[in-house]
């Protein structure tokens, strides 16, 4: 059976959201599942649902279009596949298993972490999460979080820097802990948000820092690799990250590409933050073999691909706040504005939202595209939350943005 800790955070299996197309539902998978259980789900998202899966920015898998009645079908027929789930406190850790270049057992420790929040019992903030980065190949650097830890290496060996409110960049560090002392820290941090009120956060206790980020830090965190990519494992074989176009894909074509990974030797798969799935263990000639069946199949392959470079929710008609079709824009746009920059880490030129709530998407963003009764507003350096400068007939938005793009490189230029 899924081991399943409850919080009562929306949307989840046991409380799927309202949205345009049906009720959906997410969870977070906290370990790799086996194919046969991937592909499982996949079918059950056929079978209960419309047969769209979407993979979350935070690695968080979500499955759209179910109805009040076969939304408890789907969460058993969930509860029936080895999915270890967690819907308690987030504690997201290390997406790449086995990882030969990571500092500490990230995953090992999130483990000690999700079991003492659970015994503490403690009365957080549906909202509030905890990070746990063990200085691997692969980085959750864009992860905001309340609590973060990220191994770095001293003369005493690894250490975590534990800091507070923020992602890899904004977090206010706090302190310097030895692995072993990582839970209590952690819990002493989520005992003082618990006692500012159900509600509060991280920020809510932060005082002035203890001192500054120590730089090899930040060192450690420009040298380390995109998730769509190939990444060597402790077994000598390897995973091949994927990503999801818009962080939407038919479980249809999941399956198939389960399949065929299945086909070449893989024995798991993952959803992973930044919208990407991996699939392990693979030989490097299954791993490309893999990769290619999966470019076939319209997924994205390379991490310069530029439907990374755009990040856009749903939009209409599966959401029912949605008042341009975002995901269906974002496509177009991506085949015909190249945006300047290197696209390899996946830095966001442009956010397509559906309406001002910007969910796929807070942060300020170069360009933001927002659905608004006057059509497409377009929001320079700024949230969908932002005020629109211009708006433009979803019909001319290729246009007006490939003139915008060209406008900057000249200015750039000049």
């Amino acid at each position: 059976m899924s081991r399943v800790h409850v919080r009562g955070a929306c949307p989840s299996l046991p409380e799927p959201m309202e949205t345009g197309d049906g009720l959906l539902v997410r969870f977070l998978p906290i370990a790799p599942m086996t194919l046969d259980a991937f592909i499982g789900l996949c079918e059950a998202a056929c079978a209960h649902g419309n047969g769209t899966m979407e993979v979350s920015a935070r690695g968080s898998l979500q499955v759209r279009g179910l109805t009040p009645l076969s939304a408890p079908r789907f969460a058993a027929a969930i509860a029936a596949l080895d999915i270890d789930i967690s819907e308690g406190v987030p504690v997201l850790a290390d997406p790449l298993p086995d990882d030969p270049s990571a500092l500490i057992d990230a995953n090992g420790l999130a483990a000690q972490l999700r079991q003492a929040i659970a015994e503490a019992g403690l009365t957080l903030a549906p909202k509030v999460s905890v990070v746990v980065d063990g200085g691997g190949r692969l980085d959750l650097d864009a992860l905001t979080a309340d609590i973060r830890l990220c191994a770095l290496p001293t003369a005493e060996g690894p250490r975590f820097e534990l800091a507070l409110a923020g992602d890899a960049a904004s977090a206010v560090p706090v302190a310097i802990v030895a692995a072993g002392d990582a839970v209590d820290e952690v819990l002493t941090r989520l005992k003082a948000i618990a006692a500012r009120g159900a509600e509060a956060r991280a920020r809510d206790v932060l005082q002035s820092p203890s001192g500054r980020r120590d730089p090899r830090t930040d060192s450690q965190r420009s040298a380390r690799a995109h998730p769509i990519g190939c990444h060597p494992l402790k077994s000598g074989a390897f995973a091949r990250g994927l990503g999801l176009a818009f962080g939407h894909a038919e479980a249809d074509a999941l399956i198939e590409l389960s399949l065929i990974a299945k086909a070449e030797g893989a024995l798991w798969a993952r959803p992973v933050p930044g919208r990407a799935l991996l699939f392990g263990t693979l030989g490097e000639a299954n791993a490309e073999a893999t990769r290619q069946a999966a470019e076939r199949l319209g997924f994205v392959t390379e991490a310069s691909d530029p439907r990374r470079r755009i990040v856009a929710c749903p939009g209409a008609p599966s959401c029912a706040q949605g008042l341009i079709a975002a995901r269906a824009l974002a496509a177009e746009i991506a085949r015909h504005v190249s945006f300047p920059g290197d696209g390899t880490r996946a830095r966001v030129a442009l956010h397509v939202s559906g309406c001002a709530k910007g969910c796929a998407h807070p942060k300020p963003a170069p360009l933001t595209i927002v659905g608004t009764e006057k059509g497409c507003g377009i929001v320079r350096d700024g949230t969908a939350q932002g005020r629109p400068t211009e708006h433009v007939d979803p019909a001319d938005l290729v246009a007006r943005l490939d003139r915008i793009v060209a406008e900057t490189r000249e200015a750039v230029h000049a």
